[in-house]
Parts: C-alpha cells; structure tokens; sequence
C-alpha cells in the first residue's frame, strides 16, 4: 500500500480534480493520483486507519482521518468501528503458538500507539459517556494480548489518566464565563466635564510599544491554546447542518472561537476608546502615534491578528474622522501596516507576509521566531471558502479526501503555531489594563469623537444632534 504523503508533498495541488477508480477497481476501494490517496468509500478509510502486523498509518494519515471523519460519522461511531477490526485483527493471531503471542504483542502495541495518538491531539472526541465506553472495550480487548507482565495495561491506564486530565481542564476553561466589557451607556459620563488628570489612559500604564506588543502577543497565545482542532473543524460540521446533509447533528458549541473572536473585537473597540476619549489633541496625537508604533511591533514579532484588531480599531468611524488629530501624526509607518492588509487580491500582500513568518518559525532555534498568530477572521474564511468549494463526496459517492488533505493542513498549521510557548515574561499589570479597560461602544465612540472634534458637514451635524437629544432625554 502506498505510504500517505507529508502535508508540504501532498497539497501541492488542489482538489477541484473529479477523480474517478480504475474499472479494476470497487467502487468503495481507496483511489490513489501519483501515489497520494484523494478518495475512497468510508469503511475503507477506516480500515487503513486501523494498524496491522505489517502496516502502522503514518502520523498525517491519521491526523488527516480523524479530523474529517467527525463530518461524516460520530467519534463514538468510529472507536466502535476500530473496534470490531481489532477483534477481526485479534481473533487471526490467536492460535497459540510463541510466534503468534509475539505478534499479537506487536499487534496490541500499534493498537495503543493509535489510541494514545488519538487521546493525545483530539481529547475532545472522548467528551462523552458513549466515546469512553468504546475506549474502554477496545483497552479491555489489548490488555487480554499481554497478560503475564501488565505492561499494556499500565500503559493503557496512564494514557486514560491523562486524557482524562485533559478534559477536565478544558471542562474548566469553558465553565469560566467570559468577562464581556460592559460597554458604557451612560452617555452623560462621556461628556468631558473631569480634569484629563483623574483618567488613567494606556499611556500611563506602559509607554514602550515593545513591551505592549509583547503582551498582547502573551494575550493572543494564551487564548489560541484553548483552541483544538476538532473545534475548528467543527466549522465544517456546522455549515453542512445547515445545509441538512447526513452528517452529524449535536454540534459542539464553539465557545473558544466565540472568545477569541470576541477578543479581536474588544482590541479594536479599546484601540478606538483610548483615542477618542483624550481632551487634547496633542495627547490624542501620542496615542495614535504609540499604537502604530504597537502594531509594528506585533507585525515584526508575527502577531498579525493583534495587528489587524489595532489597525482595525484606528479605521473605525469615530477615529478615522478626527482629521485634525490625523493631521499631526506621522502616518508613513501607518501605511506601511495598511499596505500589508490590503484587502486586494484576497490580501495577498498579508498572506506573503504569513508566509514568511510561517518558513522563519519552521528553521527558527527559538520560540520568540516561531511565533506566528495569524489573522484569525481570515484563518476561518479560508477554512469556509475550502469547504464550500468542493464536495465531501464525488459523484461516485466516495469520501473526496483530497479536499480534507487540504482543510487538514490548514488547520495542522495553526495547531503547529498555538503550541509554541510564549517566550516574554508576563506583566500582570500591562495584561489586566488590557483585558479590563472599559471600552465604549460604537454610539459612545461617537460622543467622545465629537466631543473631541466637533461635526464637519450636515450628515455628522444631524448624528451629533440625534446623539446629544438622546443623552439629555436622560435627565
């Protein structure tokens, strides 16, 4: 059997091929291009998925199946799976002889080296009572092949151990309630009737746009490490709901996305807020100045995603209009960072720069140069236009493997990334600030932006009116 390429060889190109089986061949057997698998029926994939006495799946094969598997069978429905060709496997080795117990030894190794495997980089599929029974059985069955020295069954104990380590402590990331800015809504405290002195700005609590960068990049890995691939794939698994396909129906809910993506727009929201709620322009102007200087230092380091929430948080409405502020600072280094996320060509220039950082962290020697935090509302729109480009099966109603080669090397690589051990020391206090700050929301931005500069023509005049008749209608 031909061995399963490495995700670099294997993605090489795309998969809108219609491929279609040799006439020699079943209709559900596996169909190879160049040596590369790209399609076969389900229980085949399944059955290259479980080992034999000869044959162990490569590690992408295995990363590969196990991802896009949950598209089209429950992980409880697949353990059970596995485990009725182990007793198949098992039942062809046991005829007693030495010879054959040293197989079934080697056989029962494989066997947990695929568990353990599995446990170890999608933890989450053993969430619930049915997947943990099936593990169990099939531990049961491996342990019976060496029962003289208990070897496989302390291995088996330590690896059920851990998993289960590992799904308590995300059990208790997801039970802490996300702590959601409450935006202000007191528009009268907006009005700047108080000495500029009493107000604490992100200025007075670090001054150093390194420094600043470096802790929000201590910010963004710290979330991205609550982020598995089952959940992104989940993605998947939620648009064909949506469009009724057989697949399956008890989506897990996607909190870890919904907080980072909530961490973005809470960036850029606090971004805006510390510009537009200055008195003076020359302190305004400092503010702007620092964070552009910020998300350089985020560009340089390969946080793009903190990045992106900074240069979005200056674009918005209320700071885009201050054009006085503007006016002061020095925008060269601005147009810099907005040339690298032009939108154009399907932000091409941010995807070379992507690309850069990703072949820097792959020869780096440490972890400061193998940060790479990409966009992440671009990240999942690749993973969205991938899936819903091509088909999950071809017209001979085989698996289209080829597309799930792809979506699987999207999200290896991020999973790649999030792994990497943040290499700056953590300034709680910097940190607290960041995370903690009140923020405005967008009609407060408002106030304060015009508070700051007063409106410009007849459309900002009659906002401003309609905003100032709201906040006296309180009292």
């Amino acid at each position: 059997m031909p061995q399963t390429p490495i995700f670099s060889s294997m993605l090489g190109s795309s998969c809108s091929g219609q491929v279609q089986p040799d006439m020699g061949e079943r209709c559900g057997d596996p169909v190879y291009q160049d040596g590369n698998l790209v399609s076969g029926s389900l229980e085949a994939l399944i059955e290259r998925l479980v080992p034999t006495m000869d044959y162990y799946p490569d590690r992408t094969y295995i990363f590969t199946f196990l991802l896009s598997s949950r598209v089209f069978i429950h992980p409880h429905e697949l353990l059970a799976k596995v485990g009725q060709i182990c007793i198949k496997q098992k039942q062809q080795l046991e005829i007693g002889s030495e010879a054959e117990k040293a197989k079934l030894k080697s056989f029962a190794a494989k066997i947990i080296q695929l568990l353990k495997e599995w446990t170890e980089t999608f933890p989450y599929d053993f969430q619930d009572e049915k997947s943990m029974k099936e593990l169990k059985e099939i531990a049961h069955r491996i342990t019976q092949c060496d029962e003289e020295n208990g070897t496989v069954k302390k291995i088996i104990s330590q690896m059920t151990q851990n998993l289960l380590m590992t799904l308590s402590a995300r059990s208790q990331y997801q039970e802490i309630k996300e702590k959601f800015r409450q935006p202000v809504t007191d528009k009268g405290t907006i009005l700047k009737n108080k000495p500029q002195s009493t107000q604490k700005d992100i200025l007075s609590i670090c001054c150093d746009p390194l420094i600043l960068a470096q802790q929000l990049t201590h910010i963004e890995l710290e979330r991205v490490s609550n982020i598995y691939a089952e959940d992104l794939m989940q993605i998947v698994s939620h648009m064909d709901s949506l469009d009724n396909h057989k697949c399956r129906g008890d989506v897990t809910k996607t909190y870890t996305l919904e907080a980072y993506d909530n961490w973005f727009n809470c960036l850029s929201m606090l971004v805006a807020t510390e510009i537009c709620r200055v008195v003076k322009k020359k302190q305004r102007t400092r503010i702007v100045e620092f964070f552009i200087d910020v998300a350089r230092e985020c560009f340089n380091i390969g946080n793009f995603n903190s990045m992106m929430a900074i240069i979005s948080g200056m674009n918005l409405s209320p700071v885009a209009r201050l054009k006085k502020t503007w006016s002061k600072v020095k925008t060269a280094k601005f147009d810099v960072l907005e040339h690298h996320m032009d939108p154009s060509s399907n932000f091409c220039n941010y995807r070379t720069a992507l690309q850069g950082a990703a072949q820097r962290s792959q020869t780096a020697n440490s972890n400061r140069e193998k940060i790479v935090i990409p966009v992440f509302n671009l990240f999942i729109k690749d993973i969205y236009f991938l899936h819903k480009m091509h088909t999950n099966r071809l017209p001979n109603g085989q698996i289209n493997f080829k597309k799930f080669w792809e979506i699987s090397r999207l999200i290896h690589d991020f999973i790649t990334w999030k792994q990497v051990e943040c290499p700056f020391e953590k300034d709680k206090k910097i940190q607290s600030y960041l995370l903690t700050a009140p923020i405005y929301s967008e009609e407060a931005l408002f106030i304060a932006s015009f508070e700051s500069e007063g409106p410009e023509n007849h459309m900002e005049k009659d906002s401003w009116k309609t905003l100032r008749y709201k906040i006296f209608s309180k009292f």
